[in-house]
């Protein structure tokens, strides 16, 4: 962030058991150009840069959590595994979250999760670029963002109460319709 920058600060978008927070960065909408990312993925035996470029040509379903190792989570990570098979071929599938990425593949092996988990941990500013990074806490804040095939944000779901899951339904049809565009 270069001297003189603003960023959006958004209180009370998201909340935990009735504490207020403040989330970072302006809410992505559909229509918006997908911010450029490179992101850690431990793949087993090293710690590996992912870019958003990488996966040119495809459909993203990004969901971001505040810890694989918290109950919600946890609970909303596994349901995105599950609902995999029933989408097209050509829809990639990531998790993002501040977890270190070699406790995100020791969650990933434990668990048989077989999409990528992407980390954050080395910087804030994929959560300040997609509007999810939760300043009190320095952690992500749930979301759901679909990636069409041009970059471009088809769907963005920001989920305000932090001990509930997204609306899976939405994200899902939305993958599928930028999947047959």
């Amino acid at each position: 962030m270069g001297t003189g920058e603003w960023i959006e600060e958004r209180t009370g978008e998201a909340f935990e058991l009735g504490e207020q927070l403040t989330v970072i960065g302006r809410q992505l909408r559909p229509g918006d150009r997908a911010p450029e990312f490179t992101l850690d993925h431990f793949d087993g035996s090293a710690v590996k840069p992912v870019r958003l470029t990488e996966s040119a040509g495809k459909v993203r379903l990004v969901h971001t959590v505040n810890s694989l190792f918290t109950p919600v989570c946890h609970v909303e990570t596994r349901r995105w595994e599950e609902s995999r098979a029933g989408l097209p071929p050509g829809i990639e599938v990531y998790t993002v979250s501040m977890d270190l990425p070699f406790a995100q593949e020791r969650w990933q092996v434990t668990e048989d999760v077989k999409h990528p988990m992407l980390s954050t941990h080395r910087s804030e500013q994929f959560g300040r670029d997609y509007g999810v990074l939760i300043k009190e806490w320095r952690l992500l804040q749930r979301a759901v963002f679909v990636i069409d095939r041009h970059d471009r944000i088809a769907y963005a779901q920001y989920v305000a109460d932090q001990m509930r899951e997204p609306d899976y339904g939405p994200a899902l049809e939305a993958a599928r319709r930028a999947a047959a565009a």
